[in-house]
């Protein structure tokens, strides 16, 4: 089979013309999704799948407003340091025991099924933690949460980019990392509405309310495809195709020449691993291009994390304590317009993910949050010498500042994640950005309520320490990837020279079936000429 000429580089993306995108060598007309009523079905069940993360938003902001409501305060005896790390980190603990589950689930029963699976075991939690009747009986509904939660941020991210019309796949995944704002809003606003109840309902009806996501999803997976890779991968192609087809064409015609070279494509490339055997876990550092792909995951998983977020996300209250601001409406009001802020910020730029391309929005957000970090500790530093109202309404205006530049950018990690991977490692893959995410997420929870104990603003310079580190990490070593559909990345990492070009194996396919008579493409490795990886 012939194969393109390519250079002995890595390649670097190119924009498509206005109202086109890229798909194996060809620019194609954008298609108009709206006029095809099974597309139409698709992204309203994409949009539900979004919501995935919604759930998981709505828990951070909840625990962070419920340290305002007296009722909670008082019915678990008003706690700090420890005791208070532990109620926050205990999701974070479920999800740690949970990730040693997700990547073998989801290959092996499907995407779906770790989609319900996950959100079922949410809807038990959280069950459980409304009718909490002490301290141990709250943290083990939290352990339960977290189990099913990494369950299904393991499984839904994989389910968009591998069931998503190429022309929009980043910006679905991207707005599935996003959603997680929408939870933090709608929680934000409970917390705040309930603060007005006069009884323990003040905190157990918001508790009760984060499972309403859990149930849409847990409906909608029902009438949502499976992921076509999935399929494929399990020797059901002729499914995987009718799935392409019906989806991914306007007129639902299996000979669709985009929906050819998409199948082509995804079975070279799932064939192409399978026969090379690199599914395992230490595939992940045995090449260059996969040890690149991994220090970069690991790296943004830490950072999503540690850059003074967690603060923020998870002990507003103690903060605003700190410069003076008591009033647990006046913090309960500060927490939902910084969400709302978040929302409006984090799902706009969604759309920007292909525009503006992952290494400025990367670069703005980092330096963004570098600076204004730096600022509100030096404002903290300075009220904490001469108290001053003036200094804690600017302090409170740089955390809205702070919140616009790190929401920048949040939606991108799993749209990075699940496209640089390829299919044999992405559950692998993403399973490590969550334990990333997790592990940092832990200590944020725990660790971060002792030290705010001890240190008060002080703490903050370790942050502002980390994110210069991180300015570092992203302007290094973050590769582009827009405009380049799903199975072509891998050149991005592993060089166009040592890549199999998916793309003209894709057109060849395509070439000799023109004959229009629809038939597996029986396609392996050893019929493509491929230089050794080294």
């Amino acid at each position: 089979m012939p194969r393109f000429p390519k250079p002995h580089s890595l390649a670097v993306p190119v924009k498509p013309p206005k109202g086109h995108f890229f798909f194996a060598g060809h620019t194609i007309e954008r298609v108009k999704w709206w006029t095809s009523g099974p597309m139409r079905k698709l992204y309203f069940l994409m949009g539900v799948m979004i919501m995935t993360n919604t759930a998981n938003g709505f828990d951070g902001s909840m625990m962070n407003g419920l340290q305002s409501l007296s009722y909670w305060q008082e019915y678990f005896n008003y706690p700090r340091g420890s005791i208070l790390g532990l109620f926050n980190a205990s999701m974070s603990l479920g999800s740690l025991i949970g990730l040693f589950f997700v990547p073998y689930l989801i290959d092996r029963l499907g995407r779906r099924a770790g989609i319900l699976i996950g959100s079922v075991i949410m809807c038990l939690g959280v069950g459980l933690q409304t009718g909490a009747a002490n301290f141990g009986m709250f943290v083990a509904a939290r352990l339960l949460i977290g189990f099913g939660d990494c369950i299904v941020l393991g499984s839904a991210p994989l389910l968009i980019t591998e069931l998503a019309h190429p022309q929009d796949r980043a910006v679905l995944v991207t707005l599935s990392g996003a959603s997680y704002h929408s939870g933090a809003f709608i929680a934000s606003w409970v917390t705040y509405a309930t603060l007005k109840i006069p009884s323990d309902w003040a905190w157990r009806l918001p508790s009760l309310l984060q499972c309403t996501f859990s149930i849409i999803i847990s409906i909608a997976v029902i009438f949502t495809p499976e992921s076509p890779r999935w399929l494929i991968s399990k020797d059901r192609s002729e499914e995987a195709l009718n799935i392409l087809a019906k989806y991914h064409s306007v007129t639902g015609d299996t000979e669709d020449k985009v929906v050819q070279l998409e199948y082509n494509e995804i079975v070279a490339a799932i064939k192409m691993d399978q026969e090379a055997n690199r599914t395992g876990w230490l595939d992940l550092v045995k090449t260059k291009g996969n040890r690149k792909r991994m220090g970069i995951i690991t790296a943004i998983g830490f950072f999503s994390q540690w850059s003074g977020n967690g603060i923020i996300s998870y002990y507003l209250a103690t903060i605003m304590k700190e410069i003076g601001i008591t009033s647990s409406k006046t913090q309960l009001g500060i927490n939902g317009g910084m969400k709302s802020c978040s929302l409006v910020t984090n799902m706009g730029m969604s759309f920007f993910a292909d525009k503006l391309g992952r290494r400025p929005m990367y670069l703005i957000s980092t330096i963004g949050t570098f600076v204004v970090f730096n600022i509100a500790t030096i404002i903290a530093a300075r009220y904490a010498a001469t108290p001053h109202a003036s200094l804690g309404a600017a302090f409170v205006a740089m955390l809205f500042i702070y919140g616009f530049f790190y929401d920048f950018k949040n939606g991108l990690m799993a749209t990075y994640t699940t496209e640089i991977m390829p299919y044999g490692l992405r559950a692998k893959g993403f399973t490590w950005l969550n334990f990333c995410v997790t592990l940092s997420l832990f200590f944020n929870q725990y660790i971060n309520a002792i030290a705010l104990d001890a240190l008060k603003w002080k703490y903050y310079i370790c942050y502002c320490v980390f994110l210069a580190f991180e300015v570092g990490v992203i302007y290094l070593f973050l590769v582009e990837t827009r405009y380049t559909p799903l199975e072509e990345i891998a050149k991005y990492f592993d060089g166009e020279d040592r890549t199999l070009d998916v793309a003209a194996v894709a057109n060849e396919q395509v070439k000799h079936d023109g004959d229009g008579e629809l038939k597996e493409k029986g396609l392996t490795v050893q019929q493509v000429e491929i230089v050794e990886k080294v």
